[in-house]
């Protein structure tokens, strides 16, 4: 990450060279994009002294966690649609404004609920970032003629990848400083960074074309009825027993998938998407990636604790490789172009680690554990970049910040049929057979990953003529 920082200071991108990329857009680009999985993984560690201050038992805690990815799951397309109607910069300066709000809530919340509303609000505040970045990084394509560097892309993986390793740390540190309300609070500055940033480098909004009505503009018929289905959705994945409630997907997603495609300015351009079958591919990567990856994280990471017996400070520091490696492996590779390859070696580093997942039991050696999240970094990073990339070349470049958005609900979903998974697999505790149980989930989402990444020839195409500056 070192290299990739040097890199991209380099004078060839200041705005004193209008052909090169606009290097002042990195740090809020940056900033924006991390709020996300800042407040993702802090959490991690501030559920249990929440519980216990707010007398909120596990199940209650729980929304705060699943609250933060209803929204964002349904937020990211909805502000990425925004983002591409009308530019990044008022979304971005809206979105971390909800962020600063969100975190003073929280910080001031006297109960259980208005701290699960806290994370809402955070959660869609922090829907703009990773649209704006994306369109931002096309809008400097666009107007400089020529592609951007892979290294601006490659940064934006890297960044998110490095927050989800402090993460859990820098919460672990401002509890121990101001208590678990210190997790909120951290939200201000951070957001009042963000609106200066974006206030004095992000490029101005996009002038609606005042003839078209807002309305029509926004199909918020449409919007409402992908965020009903969704939502509903979502919460049948995190609560299987309302399982009922498929009855009501079935309902709107259909009268989503009739009213998209008859509205002249649709949300979800159905028409476009059905015809672009590699983008829609990639989406099934991402989610096929993220169980992988979340199956991993949250089962590995408690039968660490439980089922080998290990302290969480120990465990903390065993698991650390998966993300020391991963974030190398995007430093290594990420100026390099091709993205099929990198998909193709990190199924297969699936389907290694899932298979060495069936080698644990309660008595392996520390050493074995540790190879296994060596290994686990190599798809960690790969995959990550190469799915956000793969986004970035395959949609349509004026849906570039919806597309972006979408790609992130895909892995949303990968990430809670994980959590859905996991809680199958260890309903009787984190043990050994339900490592197992989990690993062969693992195992048949890697070979399914593999196997459409083998036959998606278009990947092959998505290389374009060499012009990185960077």
């Amino acid at each position: 990450m070192t290299a990739l920082l040097a890199r991209l200071r380099r004078p060839a991108g200041t705005a004193t060279d209008p052909a090169a990329f606009d290097r002042r857009l990195i740090t809020p680009m940056v900033f924006g994009s991390i709020l996300n999985p800042v407040n993702s993984s802090m959490i991690a560690v501030a559920l249990v002294p929440i519980g216990i201050a707010l007398g909120a038992p596990a199940a209650e805690t729980a929304w705060l966690v699943s609250g933060l990815y209803l929204a964002t799951a349904v937020g990211q397309p909805v502000t990425g649609r925004l983002v591409d109607l009308y530019g990044p910069r008022p979304l971005y300066l809206i979105g971390t404004a909800l962020v600063g709000i969100g975190g003073l809530l929280g910080a001031l919340a006297p109960d259980i609920w208005t701290l699960v509303g806290a994370r809402v609000l955070l959660g869609l505040g922090t829907c703009a970032g990773y649209p704006a970045a994306m369109s931002m990084i096309r809008g400097e394509s666009q107007r400089t003629g020529r592609d951007s560097p892979e290294s601006i892309l490659s940064l934006l993986s890297v960044s998110t990848q490095t927050i989800a390793v402090i993460g859990p740390t820098l919460g672990g540190l401002l509890i121990g400083v101001g208590g678990w309300r210190a997790t909120f609070l951290v939200n201000v500055p951070l957001a009042l960074a963000c609106l200066v940033l974006g206030a004095r480098r992000l490029p101005p909004g996009t002038r609606r074309d005042r003839t078209t009505g807002l309305v029509a503009t926004l199909d918020p018929a449409g919007i409402a009825a992908f965020a009903v289905t969704l939502v509903v959705l979502l919460l049948v994945l995190l609560h299987p027993a309302w399982w009922p409630l498929v009855g009501v997907v079935v309902v709107t997603g259909t009268g989503l998938v009739i009213w998209e495609l008859r509205a002249p300015a649709p949300f979800l351009d159905l028409r476009v998407l059905g015809g672009n079958v590699p983008l829609l591919v990639t989406f099934l990567r991402a989610l096929l990636a993220a169980t992988v990856t979340y199956c991993l994280l949250y089962g590995f990471t408690q039968w660490v604790e439980e089922g080998r017996g290990l302290s969480p400070s120990v465990a903390g520091l065993v698991l650390l490789p998966i993300f020391l490696t991963g974030i190398g492996v995007v430093a290594l590779t990420g100026r390099r172009r091709e993205l099929r390859g990198k998909l193709l070696v990190g199924a297969a580093a699936q389907v290694v680690v899932s298979g060495l997942l069936f080698l644990l039991g309660d008595g392996s050696p520390i050493w074995l554990i540790v190879v296994v999240a060596l290994v686990a970094g190599v798809p960690q990073g790969l995959n990550t970049l190469a799915v956000q990339n793969s986004v970035y070349r395959q949609a349509e470049p004026a849906r570039v910040a919806s597309s972006a958005g979408l790609m992130r609900t895909f892995f949303y979903l990968g990430a809670i049929a994980a959590s859905t998974t996991g809680g199958i697999a260890y309903a009787h505790g984190a043990t050994t057979s339900g490592l197992h149980d989990l690993a062969l989930v693992m195992l048949v989402a890697a070979v399914l990953f593999g196997v459409i990444t083998v036959a998606d020839r278009s990947l092959g195409r998505l290389v374009p003529p060499r012009e990185d500056p960077a």
